[in-house]
């Protein structure tokens, strides 16, 4: 029998770091030199440099500071994924304030993901920030991104006639979502009316320092309230509860909010599977669960069982999803009750509640 022919190794990625602190630099540098997943294609100080390297270099991944002499990142993120769309990962200063509120928006422009700047590399907490920095930067390096305006979406029309009626009666509206979240969630909960009659609570995978500042920062963009969920609070129509970081959150039988350290769940903690499985519990059919944007397969089993118990569930669609991987997966295991792009969601849940027409293919509409 012939011996198999050895497969060559993917090429390292190839990284482009911006970043005006010296310090930080090398700090990154070395974090990108000792992984071999990953090659250094330059480091620099200003966007400005950044931008005229891009189209030259090619990097499979930009790593971007937000705060920077001249331009900021903000605007640096905005220019490349107009002309040059490349993954994106902002390293923030540690959250809070102006600096949360920039990386916020820069993962609106189209950045992928927001990390915390390393504090050092030395020791075992070290080489653990160092590992998932360099990780974060090889998953981002592979994602495909495309020059695109997802605020601005043009109109969709499913492939079936807006005419079959669907009315649903939810009580509550769980949502969920992984990279591309911010974004996503800002679209839909933006389109949803000051007077919606659910409360909503959502899981969005980032890390634990940056939630709080994320829910203000999504309270900002919508017009619904957007709080921080803590232990105890009770659900109120029109308000969005936000899962904290690194504790899971589900809905307890009296309309309550419970958090709790149980482990990961699909390596996540918070995670959607979580929350979605306990408004299946709680709410059965009268449970909607949307599942947006984002990597892996996090809250697919719960989307399913609340669809199972006779709930309403939605997917984005892969036409606007950064990663179509988590929505994906729920439409392949049929948890999905219909897929539609970010921006037909919320219009589709208010008509669907009003009993309006919705597409003849939805499975729930005959």
């Amino acid at each position: 029998m012939k011996a198999a022919i050895p497969q060559p190794a993917q090429p390292p990625r190839r990284v482009l770091i911006v970043e005006d602190s010296a310090v930080l630099r090398h700090l990154l540098m070395r974090v990108v030199a000792d992984d071999p997943r990953l090659e250094l294609a330059e480091a620099v100080e200003t966007a400005e440099e950044a931008l005229r390297l891009v189209p030259r270099l090619r990097p499979d991944v930009i790593s971007m500071d937000i705060c920077l002499p001249g331009m900021d990142g903000l605007e640096a993120t905005r220019q490349i994924m107009a002309h040059f769309p490349t993954p994106i990962v902002i390293v923030s200063d540690r959250p809070g304030g102006q600096a949360t509120h920039v990386s916020m928006n820069a993962l609106r422009s189209g950045a992928l993901s927001v990390i915390e700047k390393p504090q050092g590399l030395t020791g075992s907490a070290g080489a653990a920030v160092a590992q998932g920095i360099a990780t974060q930067l090889y998953i981002m390096s592979q994602v495909p991104v495309i020059r695109r305006r997802l605020m601005q979406a043009e109109p969709f029309r499913h492939k079936g006639m807006w005419s079959r009626p669907l009315a649903i009666h939810p009580r509550i509206l769980a949502m969920a979502a992984s990279t591309g979240g911010p974004t996503a969630f800002a679209r839909v909960l933006g389109d949803l009316p000051p007077d919606f009659a659910l409360p909503v609570v959502l899981v969005q995978h980032m890390g634990q320092s940056f939630m709080e500042g994320f829910a203000q920062w999504l309270d900002q963009q919508v017009a619904l309230p957007v709080r921080l969920a803590q232990h105890g609070m009770l659900l109120e129509r029109g308000q969005v509860l936000v899962a904290p970081g690194n504790r899971h959150m589900t809905v307890g039988p009296r309309g309550e909010v419970l958090l709790h350290d149980a482990p990961p769940v699909q390596g996540q903690r918070p995670s959607a599977d979580v929350l979605f499985s306990s408004v299946a519990r709680v709410f059965g059919a009268d449970g909607l669960g949307v599942l947006l944007t984002g990597m892996g397969e996090d809250g697919v089993e719960g989307l399913g069982r609340i669809r199972a118990r006779g709930g309403y569930t939605v997917v984005e669609d892969r036409s606007t999803a950064v990663i179509h991987g988590m929505p994906g997966a729920a439409e392949r295991a049929g948890a999905a009750c219909i897929s539609l792009p970010v921006h037909e969601i919320a219009p589709h849940i208010l008509r669907a509640m009003a009993g309006g027409p919705v597409p003849s293919q939805d499975p729930l509409a005959g």
